[in-house]
């Protein structure tokens, strides 16, 4: 069996769909993109030591040899062509720079304490929704915003779009297509060229706005999922709403090597970042409230009825585009582990040491590399995120075999939720014990699912959609 390395896999996934930012990955013969790759890892630790610098940070131990390491978890093994550690369940471990090895041991993985997401940074507590609204949701956003993810400019280009083809007879007549194109203006800085591309499906009986579910990312067939069934585009327009997907890549580029390209690179012209400013995953919710811009001035969607979905690092991202946008009314965030929906404080499959690394710290402010060995002192956890979500309904799902995106902490995550929910008049989520598996807690605003099965959002979009018809509806003549 082939391993491809963390780095590899984001370009396969990023190139998917070419961009101006991305080249045809699919076309190099393998020399030239194990030459391409290795190009790109050196850009992305290259630009990594600068913010590594520019923080003043030492985050260099001294390591033995990850086989003679008297840390590595007993009875894990290599296999042949991977750098990674694996045990009998097949588990994947791997080694951070600070030393710190995977954990997939319960007895190990509960040495943290959670911040209370309803007692501000004064100590006092927050007993009514008006303090919510007006004192601790600012504070625990402007965390997340400086310290974690990164802000947005307060200045950014502005975004034509324009609907460049329509098919009035998409899936056999069942729908209507748009490809809508965001134009960027790029004339400050013309060497980065990016895009928002989005595709939009319509359903032909439609006869005034309809809901809307936006796919963060696009289809992207994981390997090991069940893929077979009706899409999550066919189960959405059966209902008669309206299916979207937001192309990430022509936005901005999954990498540490694109940060000088894309709307990172032309805001900044080519420059480095500021420690607080954005990262990748902050870029692309930006790029999908433009698309809400867009879908503002579309008769045929109701905009007070917009859901946002996505999986893996999409679902870290619909989880923040969420908490980022008040008009994205429902979120459906799929499997998203560290820095989405499961406790980042919590030693549990991938943690925040690997996302410090070279292959994903691009998705965070540079600020977020503090917390790189230093778990304990980052001042909000994945519970606050899902809290700035609050009272709109949510829905997170892991599956039983995704040990890495840690199912259970994502759980524990809903239930340090459910105080907020409460608070602002909603019901939560109903439980404190991690239900079984497919057993879906749909009862309140703050809901959860664990599948049977991998890493795959597959499973979980049948239970999602009659989640999301308590709150959506297609309004008759």
């Amino acid at each position: 069996m082939k391993i491809y390395s963390p780095l590899l896999i984001i370009l396969i996934i990023s190139f998917r769909v070419t961009s101006a930012q991305n080249p045809e990955f699919q076309k190099m013969t393998p020399d030239e993109r194990t030459a391409y790759t290795n190009k790109m890892r050196a850009a992305a630790e290259a630009d990594r030591q600068k913010m590594i610098d520019l923080l003043k940070l030492k985050i260099t131990p001294t390591l033995p040899s990850a086989a003679t390491d008297p840390n590595r978890p007993k009875n894990t093994f290599q296999k042949e062509g991977s750098t990674n550690w694996y045990d009998s369940e097949g588990n994947t471990y791997v080694r951070s720079e600070w030393g710190s090895w995977s954990n997939y041991d319960e007895a190990l993985a509960d040495d943290y304490v959670l911040p209370d997401p309803l007692l501000l940074k004064n100590g006092k507590s927050v007993k009514d929704a008006e303090t919510w609204w007006k004192l601790r949701r600012p504070e625990i956003l402007n965390d997340f915003r400086t310290e974690i993810y990164g802000k947005i400019p307060q200045v950014t280009p502005k975004v034509t779009f324009n609907v460049t083809e329509v098919d009035s007879n998409a899936l056999n007549g069942k729908a209507i297509k748009k490809t809508i194109v965001g134009f960027i203006d790029n004339s400050k800085y013309p060497t980065a060229k990016p895009s928002i591309n989005i595709t939009l499906y319509v359903p032909s009986k439609a006869f005034g706005p309809v809901p809307l579910i936006v796919m963060v990312g696009g289809f992207f067939k994981m390997p090991g999922a069940n893929n077979q069934g009706p899409t999550a585009m066919d189960q959405v327009l059966e209902l008669g709403w309206a299916f979207a997907t937001v192309n990430t890549s022509t936005i901005q580029m999954d990498n540490g090597a694109g940060l000088s390209e894309g709307i990172i690179g032309l805001v900044n012209e080519g420059k480095s970042r500021n420690p607080d400013e954005w990262g990748v995953l902050t870029a692309w919710c930006w790029g999908l409230s433009r698309a809400i811009d867009y879908f503002e001035t579309d008769k045929s969607i109701d905009t007070k009825q917009l859901g946002i979905q996505g999986h893996s690092r999409w679902g870290k991202t619909a989880l923040l585009a969420g908490a980022f946008d008040p008009r994205w009314a429902i979120v459906f965030s799929s499997c998203s582990g560290s820095m989405g929906a499961s406790l980042e404080k919590r030693n549990w499959g991938e943690t925040i040491d690997n996302v410090a690394g070279s292959g994903e710290y691009h998705w965070m402010a540079g600020n977020f590399l503090k917390y790189g060995g230093h778990w304990k002192d980052m001042p909000v956890d994945a519970h606050e995120l899902i809290a700035l979500v609050a009272p709109r309904p949510v829905f997170i799902t892991g599956g039983t075999k995704d040990h890495r995106s840690d199912p259970h902490g994502e759980f524990l995550a809903c239930v340090g939720t459910d105080p907020v929910y409460k608070l602002l008049g909603k019901n939560g989520l109903g439980a404190t014990e991690m239900p079984d598996p497919d057993v879906s807690l749909i009862s309140g605003e703050l809901a959860f699912r664990n599948h049977e099965g991998g890493h795959s959002d597959t499973p979980d979009w049948p239970v999602f959609l009659e989640f999301a018809q308590k709150y959506f509806k297609v309004k008759l003549k």
